[in-house]
């Protein structure tokens, strides 16, 4: 077969981790087909070296303009693919051969920004279901986005492949980093400190995680060893998020909660290594990696009982119900306060992140890519 992927995202948060991880798996278990990997000098790059069988297909045009609907097409038309993988739902208006769109989420279309108009909502839900329509395969990450996607846009399940997401092998390989002392007296850490990490949306949920902290200190405010208790966001600045700053001077913690903007793996590990528990309470995810790299660090999580959540998690994660400010707090209270629960939730989160394999992966996704071509 003659693959093309859409590799111009390879770059960003989110999307660029499951291109990254795809592509190098493929090129580890794929030496027969041939792939196009179309993106600029620098999305190719990012990939590291590749085989013969991989190789750059010259296009600059952000995914999602106006511009992209006809170059892209033109473009592909003269590579004459079997098969056309767009990784995520900003997919051109005309694909020559066969689409393979994977789909991560739906929350744009559930939760969609505040300040977007009428219009613009009805555009993001327009590009996924022409995106989901016209495919050939479906992929999903999880089977609550499997079941979003049926829900929303009336499809057949029959349609639709779930392809679990694994770790971010670089994650892995960042292990050598800095380690857990550097990065603490590089960020002046000297107190336990709950740990949140990954974007910041509403309907990520950190303005209830605040609040439940807030009550959470009160109730450890005589406890010799969490009395000095912090929490940690890792993600974005905080002056970027005016609902959270009035968050946390409302709740009384203006002291106690840092945020702190983005941070590379080898610093993430560190801060996960030395929280004394990670808290993921978002409303909505179409797969929800963090946890997963908190469990890798031998840090014991609290996460949600909604979406994505319990399927990725499974018993390796203490859930609560993420609408409840005191439910989210006896979590974290729990967490901290029972070791044998600790400990329970340590082991088994080492064991649950070996369930999930970027290889497998792959090869499931080139299985699709050949029912795709019949």
């Amino acid at each position: 077969m003659r693959i093309a992927i859409d590799i111009r995202r390879v770059n960003e948060f989110g999307i660029g981790t499951y291109i990254w991880n795809l592509v190098r798996n493929l090129s580890q278990v794929d030496l027969q087909n041939e792939y196009l990997l179309a993106g600029s000098d620098r999305n190719f790059h990012e990939l590291g070296p590749l085989p013969e069988n991989f190789m750059q297909f010259p296009q600059t045009d952000r995914p999602g303009s106006w511009r992209d609907h006809f170059s892209f097409p033109l473009a592909l038309r003269k590579q004459r693919p079997d098969v056309v993988h767009i990784p995520h739902h900003e997919c051109p208006l005309v694909i020559p051969g066969r689409l393979v769109v994977t789909i991560h989420d739906c929350v744009h279309v559930k939760f969609p920004a505040e300040n977007l108009s009428r219009m613009r909502r009805y555009e993001l839900y327009w590009r996924t279901q022409r995106a989901v329509e016209r495919a050939s395969q479906i992929l999903a990450v999880s089977n609550s986005t499997r079941d979003d996607l049926v829900n929303i846009f009336d499809l057949d399940a029959t349609r639709v492949s779930v392809i679990h997401n694994a770790l971010d092998e670089r994650f892995a390989a960042a292990g050598n980093g800095a380690d857990s002392r550097t990065v603490l007296e590089r960020y002046q850490l000297h107190d336990p400190f709950i740990l949140y990490s990954g974007r910041i949306r509403p309907h990520k949920n950190v303005h209830r995680l605040i609040e439940a902290f807030a009550v959470l200190k009160n109730e450890l405010r005589d406890d010799e060893r969490y009395r000095n208790l912090k929490l940690i966001v890792i993600g974005d600045e905080l002056s970027r998020h005016q609902y959270l700053r009035l968050t946390v001077v409302r709740s009384g913690v203006q002291q106690d909660v840092r945020f702190f903007g983005f941070v590379p793996y080898s610093i993430l590990q560190g801060f996960y290594q030395s929280a004394v528990l990670f808290a993921f309470p978002s409303l909505y995810e179409g797969f929800g990696l963090p946890p997963l790299e908190a469990m890798a660090s031998r840090t014991p999580v609290l996460a949600s009982n909604s979406s994505s959540l319990p399927e990725v998690l499974g018993d390796a994660a203490l859930l609560v119900n993420p609408e409840n400010v005191f439910e989210i707090a006896r979590g974290m209270k729990s967490i901290l306060m029972e070791n044998a629960l600790r400990d329970r939730l340590v082991e088994r989160g080492l064991k649950h992140i070996s369930k999930f394999s970027w290889e497998t992966a792959a090869r499931q996704v080139i299985s699709a890519y050949e029912r795709a071509a019949l």
